[in-house]
């Protein structure tokens, strides 16, 4: 065999070919090449296989979303994204329907194996002899193939129709292909499907069809762009009559149906969709398009509770409050039964299509029971121990009570159940502000998006943000530890599987701090405890500085209610505070719900001590016996604070003074377990508590001896910064620094960086105004007892 041009050439490069090789391989090419049949014995198979193969999937179209509540009733739609109104594929074709779609479209459909011969042919026949197109012969299988591939009518087309309607009908069953059709057919303008078109045009799902609409919408298709609701409506009607009368004629429908469907009109315009919770409606949109989501949802109590909140928004809009958000979940199903993310969705002009539920907001005092839950399962509070209520200052941060006042001392739980912020913020101080920080996010708060220090305490009193979403969820897990049940995420969508949470909050903690919340008290705001109808339940209100949000959140064993109220654009307004505003549509809310017992007490997780009745504290070497009481408390209780307050106090027989033993003279001398505070508590703690006994002066023999703390600033406060501002006048304003003596009547004499400046007796106050810089305040008691603090002036 001669070698080729090719072999010489690439032996001339210095590779190796192998001639035989290529011999052999060039006269197969040829052979085949000779070979048509294997042409069309393959690739033409092939071709056509292609061709006449079903897509997948069947549809390639995008949907609406449909969100339902939680026994299939329709809350709202959201258009598909090429602007019609078609509804997800559904397998359930009513049964009116599919008996006026078969009379009228195929009504061998049941018995054809996808092509109707006898129909093609006829219709050969009708389009010969009017010499146009005036008949498909398409039976209901092959109208899904044209819907399905949505290809310009042709004779070719028309063929591929037959073969894919074959292979449809071998693929899927009749009902699976009625519904694929029922799903797909154009009902006009852009109104797609029999589901859509029965909520556009009759206003209700497509299950509660007349005869009327039913056969309305099986002519419907039939030339939707020609004829609709909006023009030829006598055309549309002559055509649904004309199909009723042959089901009457066939027998289908009695005399009584037919007079009666022929006699309902055809709807005059097309019927909004509904548009019940819709920022939940939005929410699933957002995250779940082109589906129908089954929600949590209780339609009944959804509109229940929209009338609550309409009927408070309009008396809240009076004073320019104009938005309202709540939240109602069934703790022992974790679900969501009623989603208001805000009122009046409708309104464009008041940030009321704004969803509150996820929308980040200034927490104010509404995360206060997780610090003292925290507090309590880690053994660094007891239930009732006594907290500092001062005015103070930490590097320059000085919180204040919301009703300017301030008990001097009061108890844990008290001061939870009154909302006090001195002491929350000196428990944080004590219990540290990144734990706390940890805390609130293991709890699920998702907003806290900076380090623990940009917060500092703050974090107590709204210094962060939270959406009502996440701090309902805390609130709920907390309640779910009691009533030992997991810590699930809130479920918005029936039949998905609940996301597990790492346990919070201990049953013991939780249960203690619920009981707390259930003695709730704003005596500057409302007595709750005095309204009747009042159910018990857990709750806490929360005011953000400015009066721009206002919180409150309640549970009890078997359902929570969180309601925020305020304006979406953050505008605050005077009288917008928790107790006035969201705590009363809170309560209405409860009231649309069945009562529920209380929750059962978790003595596993608790144990039993014994406390001061005044201190709170575990009782001290000092502490009287009779002052002794026994308290349910977290297991770590045993590590809690000993009473410090009792104090051993030699005092005369009268107990008009103290003395010793050396100067007692004829007073006589007994040793007394006496209730002692700090003299900045004290002065404060005796405005309140009439009945607390200040220690008494040391008798005029024993004053040598004398010691104790004697006296305490109550501003300024140690190494604060005092800011003095210039009057209108133009001159610099003063600074009124404040002091506690055990004796008021005492002289104190007062000096500024060494120098004199005056004395008081009774009420110890001095008006100042320091220059810029850092300063020492010295003050001196006639007894000799002596006091310093330091401060900066800016």
């Amino acid at each position: 065999m001669m070698d080729c041009f090719k072999c010489k050439r690439i032996r001339q490069l210095g590779k190796s070919y192998s001639v035989e090789t290529h011999g052999r391989a060039s006269l197969r090419g040829r052979a085949f090449l000779r070979r048509p049949k294997i042409i069309l014995s393959v690739i033409i198979p092939l071709l056509l296989c292609y061709i006449f193969s079903l897509p997948k999937p069947l549809f390639d179209t995008p949907y609406s979303t449909l969100v339902s509540d939680r026994n299939g009733e329709l809350l709202g739609a959201r258009i598909a994204s090429d602007g019609q109104w078609r509804f997800p594929p559904t397998d359930s074709v009513p049964d009116k329907y599919k008996t006026c779609l078969t009379a009228f479209e195929d009504r061998y459909f049941r018995y054809h194996p996808g092509v109707n011969p006898l129909s093609l042919g006829r219709a050969m026949v009708q389009n010969i002899r009017a010499g146009r197109v005036v008949s498909g012969g398409s039976t209901l299988t092959m109208q899904t193939v044209r819907l399905m591939r949505k290809n310009k009518r042709t004779y070719f087309e028309k063929f591929v129709e037959i073969i894919l309607a074959t292979r449809l009908e071998l693929s899927y069953s009749k009902n699976r292909i009625l519904a694929l059709y029922a799903s797909h057919a154009p009902m006009g303008g852009n109104v797609v499907g029999i589901n859509a078109a029965a909520w556009r045009y009759f206003g209700h799902d497509g299950q509660s069809l007349s005869w009327a609409e039913a056969a309305t919408l099986a002519v419907l298709p039939n030339s939707p762009s020609l004829m609709h609701f909006g023009k030829n409506r006598d055309g549309l009607l002559t055509k649904r009559n004309r199909l009723l009368q042959k089901l009457l004629d066939s027998g289908t429908i009695s005399q009584t149906d037919y007079l009666l469907a022929t006699a309902e009109p055809l709807p005059e315009n097309p019927h909004p969709l509904p548009q019940i919770a819709p920022h939940l409606v939005t929410r699933l949109y957002l995250s779940q398009p082109g589906t129908h989501v089954q929600s949590t949802i209780d339609k009944s109590l959804q509109l229940q509770a929209d009338d609550v909140l309409e009927r408070w928004n309009a008396e809240f809009s009076q004073n320019n409050i104009l938005n309202l958000a709540a939240l109602i979940v069934d703790l022992e199903k974790n679900e969501v039964i009623s989603y208001i993310g805000n009122v009046n969705f409708s309104n464009q002009q008041s940030g009321n299509q704004v969803d509150i539920i996820q929308s980040p907001r200034s927490t104010g005092s509404i995360l206060k029971p997780f610090l003292y839950c925290a507090m309590l399962q880690e053994g660094a509070l007891l239930p009732r121990e006594l907290l500092p209520d001062i005015p103070i200052n930490v590097g320059g941060f000085s919180p204040k009570n919301f009703s300017l006042q301030y008990d001097g001392a009061v108890h844990a739980d008290e001061a939870l159940a009154r909302s006090l912020n001195v002491p929350s913020v000196v428990s944080l101080r004590r219990y540290g502000v990144p734990k706390f920080y940890d805390f609130l996010k293991k709890a699920g708060l998702t907003t806290l998006s900076r380090p623990a220090e940009y917060y500092g305490l703050s974090l107590i009193l709204g210094g962060a943000e939270g959406t009502l979403w996440d701090v309902a969820q805390a609130y709920g897990d907390m309640a779910r530890a009691v009533g030992v049940l997991p810590d699930n995420e809130f479920r918005l969508v029936r039949g998905r599987d609940a996301i597990n949470r790492v346990s919070t909050f201990d049953a013991g903690a939780a249960w203690l701090t619920l009981e707390a919340l259930t003695n709730v008290n704003r005596p500057e705001e409302i007595d709750w405890q005095f309204i009747p109808s009042m159910r018990k339940v857990a709750w806490k209100t929360g005011t953000s500085f400015g009066f721009r949000d206002a919180w409150a959140v309640g549970v009890t064993p078997k359902y929570l209610v969180a309601v925020w109220t305020g304006n979406a654009s953050g505008e605050g307004r005077p009288g917008l505070t928790g107790a006035r505003t969201s705590a009363q549509v809170m309560f209405d809310l409860f009231n649309l719900l069945p009562p529920t017992s209380w929750f059962e007490t978790p003595y596993s997780d608790l144990t039993e001590v014994a406390v001061c009745r005044e201190s709170g504290c575990l009782m001290g070497l000092h502490c009287p016996p009779a002052s002794a009481d026994t308290i349910l408390a977290p297991i770590k209780a045993a590590q809690g604070s000993v009473c410090s307050y009792h104090k051993l106090v030699h005092v005369s027989e009268d107990e008009r003074y103290r003395v010793y033993e050396h100067c007692a003279a004829g007073r006589g001398i007994r040793s007394v377990s006496w209730f002692v505070l700090p003299p900045s508590w004290e002065w404060y703690y005796k405005q309140q508590h009439p009945a607390y006994r200040s220690l008494p002066p040391f008798s005029p023999e024993c004053r040598d001896g004398a010691s104790g703390q004697m006296m305490q600033f109550i501003y300024p406060y140690p190494n604060s910064i005092i800011k003095i501002t210039k009057q209108l006048d133009g001159s610099w304003g003063k600074a009124v620094f404040d002091l506690a003596h055990r004796n008021p009547s005492t002289r104190v004499f007062w000096h500024l960086d060494n120098e004199y400046i005056g004395e008081t007796s009774d009420v110890h106050q001095m008006e100042l105004s320091p220059d810029a810089g850092e300063h020492a305040l010295t003050v001196v008691d006639e007894g000799g007892n002596s006091l310093v603090v330091r401060f900066k002036v800016e």
